[in-house]
């Protein structure tokens, strides 16, 4: 078993372990999918407090930036005419300022501004479709993109520059994650492991003293060794076609992505980089995109399907996290 450790060990987290905690479960259901957190308790903890203040943190995240719900603040930006400007809340302003930044190194491999081409392709709101003529795509791509938008960071005012639609689905969701985690941290549950569809944030560490032990999920077929990542103060993300097929949009082209990878997980401090960096590097390419890891310094394993079989590419900063 290959064991993936974080470069630093927060002290402060160590110390305030209580060996006779034990560990509490709750789960639940948003964004189209499931969440669930475990975290080291104490018999004085309300867990269905605990649970409900979850649920309300999700259902306000998912009022400002789903693409699905059309009262949400998103939506209500993809109506809007050209040349408004939105001003964004704390959460939206976020989520934002991240994807933008994300879309600028990646040259936009990762782009918040594909709403167009994720619901023609039928992976939005509309539902399933047949696949577009060659036109169709054509049409689609001139709305979208990244760098149509203008944003006054400290206004945190976005501009609509015309037909534009965001989709934040490759991001919000690692955000969400981490909204969850600094929520219990704030209630006084430092040591806990958030999920929300497969995307994992873990806080400080059991009672028992262990780490929150996640293990990277191999596409079926691809006969690659374990590899076990402690996520204490860390996120893993991971962008796969082997459920959902081929379902990542290239910007460039406004085509799915079928370059070959199967599976790319990618460990940052937070959910929320983990999440867009996961698509961006899918998006790149196996070369390219671990170009961009290298470069950027990003945790990142890659899971190539070839004629000979499996291929795993790890990245630099994700080989210096191997324990010897």
């Amino acid at each position: 078993m290959r064991i993936a450790l974080p470069a630093r060990i927060d002290a402060a987290a160590i110390a305030d372990r209580d060996p006779s905690g034990t560990i509490g479960d709750l789960c639940g259901e948003t964004m189209g999918t499931g969440w669930s957190v475990r975290f080291a308790t104490r018999p004085d903890v309300d867990a269905g407090r605990i649970r409900a203040l979850i649920e309300q943190r999700l259902a306000h995240i998912v009022a400002q930036m789903s693409h699905w719900e059309p009262d949400s603040l998103l939506c209500a930006f993809n109506r809007a005419p050209g040349g408004s400007w939105a001003a964004l809340p704390d959460d939206f302003a976020t989520v934002m300022e991240a994807g933008l930044a994300v879309a600028d190194r990646t040259d936009g491999a990762y782009d918040p501004a594909m709403g167009h081409l994720v619901d023609l392709w039928g992976f939005g709101p509309p539902g399933p479709k047949p696949p577009p003529t060659a036109s169709m795509v054509e049409q689609a791509r001139a709305l979208c993109g990244w760098r149509r938008l203008a944003y006054d960071a400290p206004a945190r005012l976005l501009r609509q520059p015309g037909g534009l639609h965001l989709d934040l689905s490759g991001i919000a969701k690692g955000y969400a994650v981490d909204a969850v985690a600094d929520l219990l941290s704030r209630a006084g549950l430092r040591h806990a492991l958030v999920e929300i569809g497969g995307e994992l944030a873990g806080r400080g560490i059991r009672p028992d003293g262990e780490p929150w032990w996640v293990d990277l999920e191999n596409p079926p077929g691809a006969d690659i060794p374990p590899l076990r990542v402690a996520l204490h103060g860390l996120a893993v993300a991971t962008s796969g076609n082997y459920l959902r097929g081929y379902h990542t949009i290239d910007p460039a082209g406004g085509y799915p992505v079928d370059n070959g990878i199967a599976s790319l997980s990618v460990i940052a401090a937070s959910a929320m980089l983990a999440d867009a960096w996961a698509t961006a590097l899918t998006v790149a390419g196996p070369d390219t995109g671990m170009e961009l890891a290298a470069r950027h310094a990003i945790a990142a394993r890659m899971i190539v399907m070839e004629e000979g079989g499996a291929r795993e590419i790890l990245s630099p900063a994700l080989l210096a996290m191997l324990e010897d």
